[in-house]
């Protein structure tokens, strides 16, 4: 999250007239992430999240809010989002979509370990088995396709070896679409890091940031949450905590035979899909406040890891699957 159009507090206190959530207490800037402009706001009924959208198209946010209400419906951790009195979730302010969503309780956790991973694995299932009965259908937004054309744009900035090794997982990945193609797909969160998961006592207090969710493999969604969730310094992974995690999702809902297959190319292409967003972020800067940008170098060094090295298999467990 980050902070590129700060509204002034008058537009705000204005446009909060419009929800039934009391009046303005405080409002502040939230730094992190990379998207977005985002502010804690407080009122005198609660606290909430406010995003103001900078660059995806107001067409495509339905998908995202009424996805996050859905979840939120079937008891899953993430934020709704409120409806003002016109019973809309989309407002405009300060020239911007703009959105409220539930402020949700909690600290992401830096340094996961093994049970943490366990319920990490056993939440996106949840995710993923709730999604099943979302009626809404839009691309993963950063999918084969984004990859392909960003890619293109990039490769001209990067050194020789960055381009000859983003040259070769292209081609790599091409001959693999057909296989991803045949996969379970669904509802996707597409970013579930850990700087977007919440804790409170030990336990999964809330899930955030939803704007990158899509309609995808599941696996990839799998994969972006290992990648992240289960590296020890340096990127490669810890089988303990991929163990965890794996595991915990299996339960849920368990891999088919071509998911375990394609799993280690689906780690390759989702450290891709980091290694481009990351780049373009570092070759395209953006103006604002608060803005984080984070280094693509870390996932360029988790992609060549996961091309060169053993990567641990998805599990094979005797279990019923889920109805």
């Amino acid at each position: 999250m980050s902070v590129f159009t700060l509204p002034a507090e008058e537009a705000l206190t204005s446009w909060l007239e419009h929800y039934s959530i009391g009046r303005l207490v405080k409002f502040e800037g939230i730094a992190g992430g990379i998207q977005n402009s985002n502010f804690f706001v407080t009122t005198s009924f609660g606290r909430y999240v406010l995003t103001l959208f900078e660059d995806i198209a107001r067409a495509e946010l339905p998908y995202y809010l009424h996805l996050m209400a859905h979840l939120a419906r079937h008891g899953l951790p993430v934020p709704a989002p409120v409806a003002n009195r016109d019973n809309e979730y989309l407002g405009t302010l300060a020239g911007k979509p703009a959105v409220l969503v539930s402020r949700l309780a909690g600290a992401s956790e830096t340094y996961p370990d093994s049970g943490h991973c366990a319920q990490i694995g056993s939440m996106l299932a949840g995710l993923h088995l709730g999604g099943r009965s979302y009626g809404r259908r839009q691309p993963n937004p950063r999918g084969a396709r984004w990859r392909k054309q960003t890619a293109a744009l990039l490769q001209p900035r990067f050194s020789a070896d960055d381009a000859a090794l983003l040259d070769a997982e292209l081609r790599f990945q091409e001959q693999a679409e057909a296989d991803f193609s045949r996969l379970p797909a669904g509802a996707i969160h597409g970013d579930l890091f850990r700087d977007n998961v919440l804790w409170t006592d030990g336990f999964i207090g809330g899930v955030i940031d939803f704007y990158f969710a899509g309609h995808d493999a599941l696996l990839f969604d799998v994969a972006v949450t290992v990648n992240d969730w289960c590296c020890l310094p340096g990127g490669a992974l810890d089988p303990v905590r991929v163990d965890a995690l794996l595991v915990a999702y299996h339960s849920s809902r368990p891999f088919t035979d071509a998911e375990r297959i394609v799993w280690p190319t689906m780690l390759r292409a989702a450290a891709l899909r980091f290694w481009l967003s990351r780049a373009a972020d570092h070759a395209l800067p953006r103006k604002g406040k608060l803005v984080s940008v984070k280094d693509p170098d870390e996932y360029r060094d988790i992609l060549r890891l996961r091309t060169y090295n053993a990567v641990p298999p998805l599990p094979l467990i005797e279990t019923e699957p889920h109805p």
